[in-house]
């Protein structure tokens, strides 16, 4: 508490003001008793130099009259004058020779008046014996040429014929001396009082307000800007309390109006007890960081660029780089739930959920009540939920070495209104608190990544719908020239072959001519619908152009090609179709080619495999030809018969 007050203005001030007016006063002190002393001293001296003078003068005066033996009586009735105490005459030796070693009751000299006998020089000095101060003179009577003593002694000018030792009491004068310096030092310490409160009267309403405004920006610190700094006078620290007050009041509402603004974006509920400059200064940042993500996003091609770019965002800001994400996209053609790999050439899985919400999406709650399950709150809110997941990952192990419990945390992300897709979090029991606090930002990046995704499945379906044939689902010519560059550079980098089949309908102009369109666009269909459920899925069935179809078969060479072809082949010729009262049947004609074996050019083989159909053609229809490159020369012989009877 002393050290908390010894902080504040008042303090110090008063502080200052003390040490001043003690080392004052010490100063003062000591100054009046030096000046006293010294003043009473000389005052003494001077009067021991007038009774000497007197004694001198008395001395002559008996010497011309002849009564000089009666000196001693004069000097008993010298010493009985007010202040002074004893008065002597010691002869000097030069006395002593001319008129006999005779004192008659006369002191003997002591040291000091024996050196003033051989100096000449008067002495003076401070005696204290017990509580008793005295001034002692010691003064020599010395002859000089204007004197008479040379005419009645042996004596020249300059020689100390006698000394005169008085002595005068000081205590009085000392008594005095302290009693005057009391009463001065006195005044000066009432003034040094009545200054004293003066100046704490003057300065008291600035420590106060000085007081006041650091409580204000420490309490502003903390994130309250409500507080008042009280005005103490109407001069300028007045104006400056009622400054800062205009200050802290404009920065309150502000920060008022910025949380408002900002809470409506996060739908965050902040905690009266929390900082609320730091809060807003963490949400401003976490929508600033959401800003950025959405600019990021909106760059992004294509929806799985989006999921990955979400989950590693969340995974970063909120889980350390440690959660753990599942993504689920609902199929449109059967209604399934499809777990989506974020990672190339990983299959993605169902870890944390039952496995029959994918056969059946009704079985996730998210997807029939469109709305996010927080598992953090009700933990045994979705069914379908696996606490442990699939795996033994020594990291779901707790210090206890029992398992750790895991919350879901599931998103739904809507496509038309209806459920799109849905993104899963899984939260561990050691996270639950933090996560808790980052939901609101964690639904912002949800509802920002909505639209996003809305407009990547848009762009995909319209471009899916430029690559496939209307009419019977199958790829388009289009869909091969764009996809052809990644064909071809896996095929390279896996130093493996590509079977390029060219299929085309024997006489199938005679099905429209004859039955119409309509049997002709059913024959189409059949035709497709044959091809694509003989090829594996990984090969690529295109309608090419009318009733001509190209299937390329991957990692596979022209030895099993002619196997599948001639699948496809009998498939079709066994086929019959019904349109009706008609039944329809047609024969199918195919060209083999092989991809990089027959031509290092991709495009120069599926020419080759066009040449092995028109042998195919040549030859009788409904059968299977393997190029070879005679043919090639055959045909660019008929090419430039062609030209030359053109």
């Amino acid at each position: 508490m002393i050290l908390e007050s010894a902080k504040t203005l008042n303090f110090k001030v008063s502080l200052f003001f003390v040490t001043v007016s003690v080392g004052l006063v010490i100063v003062l002190t000591a100054v009046t008793f030096l000046a006293f002393r010294q003043f009473s001293i000389n005052a003494v001296t001077e009067h021991l130099h007038t009774a000497a003078e007197v004694v001198r003068l008395h001395l002559t005066e008996s010497m011309v009259n002849g009564t000089i033996d009666q000196r001693q009586n004069f000097l008993f009735r010298l010493a009985e004058v007010r202040n002074l105490r004893t008065a002597r005459v010691i002869r000097s030796p030069i006395l002593e020779k001319q008129f006999g070693d005779t004192h008659k009751g006369e002191y003997l000299p002591d040291e000091t008046e024996k050196n003033v006998m051989k100096s000449g020089k008067p002495v003076f000095r401070v005696d204290y014996s017990g509580s008793d101060v005295v001034l002692r003179g010691t003064i020599p009577y010395t002859v000089t040429q204007e004197s008479n003593c040379v005419k009645c002694h042996n004596a020249r000018p300059g020689e100390v014929l006698a000394v005169v030792t008085m002595t005068m009491p000081f205590t009085s004068l000392r008594q005095n001396a302290i009693v005057t310096a009391v009463g001065i030092i006195g005044i000066v310490i009432v003034a040094l009082a009545l200054l004293f409160i003066s100046l704490y009267r003057l300065l008291k309403p600035i420590s106060n307000t000085a007081s006041d405004i650091e409580r204000a920006v420490r309490e502003a610190i903390g994130g309250n800007f409500r507080s008042e700094i009280k005005k103490q006078t109407n001069d300028e620290i007045g104006q400056i309390a009622n400054d800062m007050n205009r200050l802290l009041k404009f920065l309150g509402d502000g920060l008022d109006k910025m949380n408002s603004y900002i809470l409506q974006l996060v739908d965050r509920q902040q905690n009266k007890h929390e900082n609320q400059l730091l809060a807003t200064i963490e949400m401003v940042k976490n929508i600033t960081q959401i800003s950025q993500y959405k600019i990021a996003i909106e760059e992004d091609n294509t929806k799985l660029s989006v999921y990955r770019r979400l989950i590693n965002t969340l995974n970063t800001r909120f889980f350390n780089g440690h959660g753990e994400f599942s993504v689920f996209e609902v199929s449109g053609d059967n209604n399934e739930l499809l777990p989506i790999s974020l990672i190339e050439n990983m299959n993605a899985s169902c870890r944390w959920c039952q496995q029959k919400i994918l056969m059946s999406p009704k079985s996730c709650r998210v997807f029939h009540t469109a709305h996010m399950i927080n598992g953090l709150i009700q933990p045994d809110l979705c069914y379908s939920f696996k606490q442990n997941g699939n795996a033994t990952d020594s990291q779901d192990v707790d210090e206890n070495g029992g398992r750790e419990r895991h919350y879901p945390l599931c998103f739904p992300i809507l496509k038309s209104g209806i459920v799109g897709s849905i993104v899963q979090m899984i939260v561990k029991e050691t996270d639950k608190e933090r996560i808790l606090v980052a939901l609101p930002y964690i639904r912002v990046y949800m509802a920002e990544t909505a639209p996003v995704l809305e407009v990547r499945r848009l762009m995909e379906t319209l471009r899916e719908s430029s690559l496939r044939d209307p009419m019977t689902g199958l790829n388009n010519r289009r869909f091969l020239e764009e996809y052809i560059d990644t064909l071809i550079a896996g095929t390279h980098r896996n130093q493996t072959h590509v079977a390029i089949l060219m299929l085309d309908l024997d006489n199938f102009k005679m099905i429209n001519d004859t039955y119409g369109h309509d049997a002709g666009d059913l024959v189409l269909k059949t035709l497709a619908s044959i091809i694509r459920s003989t090829v594996r899925a990984s090969d690529f069935v295109i309608r090419y152009g009318g009733e001509e179809f190209m299937v390329v078969l991957q990692d596979t060479t022209c030895a099993p090609a002619l196997k599948v072809a001639e699948k496809i082949r009998t498939s079709v010729e066994a086929t019959k179709i019904n349109h009706g009262e008609a039944t329809l049947q047609r024969t199918l004609s195919i060209g083999i080619s092989d991809f990089p074996g027959d031509s290092s050019a991709f495009w120069q083989a599926v020419k080759f495999a066009d040449v092995a159909l028109y042998n195919a053609k040549q030859a009788g229809r409904n059968r299977v030809v393997r190029f070879t490159h005679d043919m090639w020369q055959d045909a660019c012989s008929r090419t430039s018969k062609t030209s030359d009877e053109g």
